[in-house]
């Protein structure tokens, strides 16, 4: 039987590792930001010529797992015109490893604006916690955030937190069930990948947390499943629409451990499903989808943001709202300075 550590360990520590900057260059905001059991904020986005948005509000909860004894902190966007005449479809969004459900802030905020609700996991045992604590053991506890045990936490993290949420009498019946996307981060676009489907093989058999209610992946910077085997193999059972995103320098670099922007490539070709497509961003950083301003500049990291969500939520309307994909490709046809490569949506429909 593999050892805990076996599952894509060294994949998921390195990709962790750098999206675990994040938590502690925003420590300052974690310190100051108010997470409460129950919160809410009321805001609105500015409005694009392209993709007019809504008002939404920001609801902090926490959530107990009672069969895993697990606690399941979530932030939810939460559009305020969705009621039970209009139903709005759902994302659920995995943070990579030191991130919160305060993370990624941007794309939450801008897919409620669209109509969307936005639900945002934090996953205990490879949350911010992983970053307190004596720096010596540091390495420690972000091998133990990527363990196999922590891996398939995630997973489960994000089912319970849809069914918690569609059994939530306030927001439950709002929701378009048929409509579930969920996305992810680096650690979290692995989340992703595994409750849509991804499987490995174990002694016992295939394991496969696949969630059926789950219609639409969003993969940022993900990640291979180093030491798993054939990847197409382990991406086959993912039958559903999937939006690829990375950038030229989307580059993990720890000791003992490398991969590139080629490995999100990989992954890519790889998925047999047809029904995808992947856009690649000239100089964008593994960290940059994160919410700080990394090393690529202010005016870099403002154009991806401002172009992952907007690709992002044209996505989710094409899969879940039936959107003409011709959207898709004049948005690329706009952005296409920041390309480096861009597949035609047209894949979406077949």
């Amino acid at each position: 039987m593999k050892s805990p550590h076996s599952f894509s360990t060294v994949s998921k520590l390195a990709s962790l590792v750098c999206c675990g900057v994040l938590a502690v260059h925003s420590a300052a905001f974690a310190a100051t930001a108010s997470v409460s059991s129950l919160g809410t904020v009321q805001t609105q986005e500015a409005t694009s010529a392209t993709q007019p948005k809504g008002t939404y509000r920001t609801v902090d909860l926490s959530w107990n797992d009672a069969a895993r004894s697990r606690e399941v902190p979530v932030r939810l966007y939460w559009p305020d015109g969705a009621s039970s005449t209009s139903k709005v479809p759902l994302v659920v969004f995995s943070h990579g490893l030191g991130g919160s459900r305060m993370g990624y802030s941007y794309l939450g905020r801008h897919w409620a604006s669209l109509g969307y609700a936005s639900l945002h996991v934090q996953h205990e045992g490879s949350d911010r916690a992983v970053w307190f604590g004596n720096v010596f053991t540091l390495f420690g506890r972000l091998q133990g955030a990527a363990s196999e045990q922590n891996a398939l936490a995630r997973v489960k993290d994000v089912s319970f937190a849809i069914t918690q949420l569609l059994a939530e009498r306030e927001f439950a019946p709002s929701i378009d069930a048929s409509s579930i996307a969920v996305a992810g981060h680096s650690y979290g676009a692995n989340t992703a990948m595994l409750i849509g489907g991804a499987t490995v093989l174990r002694e016992a058999g295939p394991l496969s947390l696949k969630d059926d209610r789950v219609t639409a992946l969003i993969l940022i910077s993900a990640p291979p499943f180093t030491g798993e085997g054939d990847m197409a193999e382990i991406l086959k059972p993912i039958s559903i629409p999937t939006l690829h995103v990375t950038g030229t320098e989307d580059v993990i670099r720890v000791p003992g451990y490398g991969s590139d922007f080629r490995d999100r490539l990989a992954i890519f070709d790889a998925q047999r499903e047809p029904r995808k497509m992947i856009a690649v961003f000239k100089g964008a950083t593994h960290s940059i989808f994160t919410d700080r301003i990394d090393r690529a500049g202010l005016e870099l990291n403002e154009k991806v943001k401002r172009a992952t969500k907007e690709l992002s939520g044209l996505f989710l309307n094409t899969v879940l709202r039936g959107q003409s994909i011709a959207l898709i490709d004049e948005w690329g046809r706009g952005d296409a300075a920041l390309l480096e490569r861009k597949t035609s949506a047209t894949a979406l429909k077949r």
